[in-house]
């Protein structure tokens, strides 16, 4: 197989660094025109300057619909269309588990916001470009956190990305007579940025060797591993793929 994006508009969201900046990269090279945008303005700059310029950022915030609205319209209004929808904002914002009777209500809706309500408003402004050219592919960026337990141990991002699998599965339902397809990467432990990281870092090395050895493929996953899923469900060859979750995790 052989992917090109020639001619596509891709919105790759969370793209300042890990697997956002690797998938709009990848876009990039492949030919589609990439607007890529998040809150973390320094680094996201960096992904744009490290794509020589075949890539449009935007800070905003997806958890502000207005904003998600204005900047929607605006890749809208520069290209003429909307062909693509990636939603990888999101994360664990700082957090770090703890029990359930010490969460705070605003440490649960902030990691709600980021992971379900911003991928949710990036698609219901996107849809109606990509159903009046009745074609588009939304691909959303789960977590194995969403298909079991979640290694983080944080209740509101496993509760996030299961949320996300489900507006996944519903929104392919509801789209797919626009020929819209809509499906999710659920990726495994990938130390992908800084959080993983520090994630990596504070378990005992006995730990970390537990955790790999629990993969089949007895290794942790790469950026690229993930970025090659999603080319594939945004590609042509997934034209009768929807509604699904494909988990790349090294075999669990």
């Amino acid at each position: 197989m052989r992917y090109d994006f020639t001619g596509k508009t891709v919105i790759v969201t969370g793209a300042a660094h890990g697997f956002g900046r690797g998938i709009a990269h990848a876009f990039a090279g492949l030919g589609a025109s990439v607007w890529a945008c998040d809150i973390v303005q320094q680094e996201l700059a960096e992904t744009a300057a490290s794509a020589l310029g075949l890539v449009h950022a935007r800070a905003v915030d997806v958890t502000d619909e207005p904003a998600v609205a204005a900047f929607v319209q605006e890749v809208a209004a520069h290209e003429g269309r909307l062909d693509i929808l990636v939603n990888n904002a999101g994360g664990v914002l700082g957090q770090t588990g703890q029990p359930v009777e010490l969460v705070s209500a605003n440490d649960w809706r902030a990691i709600l916001a980021v992971n379900v309500d911003g991928a949710f408003y990036c698609s219901k402004h996107a849809v109606p470009f990509m159903k009046e050219r009745r074609y588009g592919r939304i691909v959303n960026i789960s977590s194995g956190a969403g298909l079991g337990v979640s290694l983080t141990g944080i209740q509101a991002y496993a509760s996030a990305k299961a949320a996300l699998i489900g507006l996944t599965r519903q929104l392919a339902h509801e789209l797919g007579a626009w020929d819209i397809t809509v499906n999710s990467v659920a990726p495994g432990f990938v130390r992908s940025n800084s959080t993983t990281e520090r994630q990596w870092n504070a378990y005992a090395p006995e730990e970390q060797e537990r955790l790999v050895q629990n993969v089949a493929l007895q290794r942790l996953g790469t950026t690229e591993d993930i970025v090659h899923g999603v080319l594939f469900l945004a590609s042509d060859y997934a034209s009768w793929v929807s509604g699904q979750i494909l988990a790349i995790d090294g075999g669990k």
